[in-house]
């Protein structure tokens, strides 16, 4: 059974929306974002993840959050349904109940957080201790927190043991994970474990209907922010029950193609300037604009698979 938690569904981890300023500098360019959620939306995102890794969450203050959040939710209000994931995950326990308390305040609709990532080696006990201090403190009730395992960046991930101890203390709250593991036996391992009782977006587009054939919603990912119909093609078919492999192949093929340009945020900035008009946006430092000739590269590499 596919999990039909009221979060399912196909989110772009959305890039987040720069203004250039002198030398490397830069700043939020909030007259864009109403642009940005409405581009998502139109291309059959669900919603759009903010501050995740493709967000560049990390280099931003929580002065430079809470304004990107009421400018988010400001824009999210004319477009029907489309819901609002924060990343709200930092090393200290108290900055990161202060801005998931706020995601909520704000009227999103759920909290992505990321394991306090500077201590790699700590128990299970310590993990749960701290996500339980900030559901206890921060979140209400009818409101939800999404873990982020991404173990390849924090160096610290969910175990089976841990993500089962949170959600029985936490049924309701807790609804599950993004797996940014990029490890298909671990997407297997969450269906066989909790079925659809663990709310499960993947983040990697290359297997979304292998994963939602193992029970996970739908997914989170960076290439979101270009292929979103593709992805939401995948999503459709197969909560339909339908063989979704031939729209399967095309999104492996376009997450192939993007992955030859890394990181994310600056090649996918600068193809939705190219491809789709949106304003060429600029990054955080130690972040930087590709080249012309990288550009251009993926430009034509992608062309031919981006849908119009």
């Amino acid at each position: 059974m596919i999990s039909s938690h009221p979060l399912a569904g196909v989110y772009a981890a959305a890039v987040t929306p720069l203004r250039p300023l002198d030398g490397c500098a830069s700043e939020l360019d909030l007259e864009s974002v109403p642009a940005l959620l409405r581009f998502l939306a139109e291309r059959g995102c669900h919603g759009a993840a903010l501050f995740g890794t493709t967000g560049e969450g990390p280099s931003f203050s929580s002065t430079e959050r809470e304004a990107l959040m009421r400018a988010a939710v400001a824009a999210r209000d004319s477009l029907n349904d489309f819901r609002l994931i924060v990343g709200t995950g930092t090393p200290s326990l108290t900055e990161t109940i202060e801005l998931t308390k706020l995601t909520f305040d704000l009227g999103c609709d759920a909290a992505l957080i990321l394991p306090p990532y500077y201590f790699r080696k700590v128990a299970d006990d310590g993990l749960f201790n701290w996500f339980s201090e900030v559901i206890r403190r921060a979140v209400p009730a009818d409101k939800y927190i999404i873990g982020y395992h991404i173990p390849p960046l924090t160096g610290v991930g969910f175990s089976i043991e841990l993500l089962r101890r949170l959600k029985d203390a936490f049924p309701s709250q807790f609804a599950g994970i993004k797996d940014s593991s990029h490890d298909i036996n671990f997407a297997k391992t969450l269906g066989d474990a909790f079925g659809a009782d663990l709310m499960t977006l993947n983040g990697t587009d290359s297997y979304l209907k292998f994963a939602m054939e193992n029970h996970a919603a739908g997914c989170i990912t960076a290439p979101a922010n270009l292929i979103s119909p593709s992805l939401r093609a995948v999503w459709d078919t197969t909560r339909a029950g339908k063989d979704a492999s031939e729209m399967q192949a095309r999104v492996s093929e376009q997450r192939r193609i993007l992955e030859k340009f890394p990181p994310f945020p600056p090649i996918l900035k600068a193809l939705l300037h190219r491809k789709y008009g949106l304003p060429r946006w600029a990054l955080k430092p130690p972040l930087s604009l590709v080249s012309n000739t990288v550009e251009e590269q993926a430009l034509q590499e992608l062309d031919l698979l981006l849908d119009e």
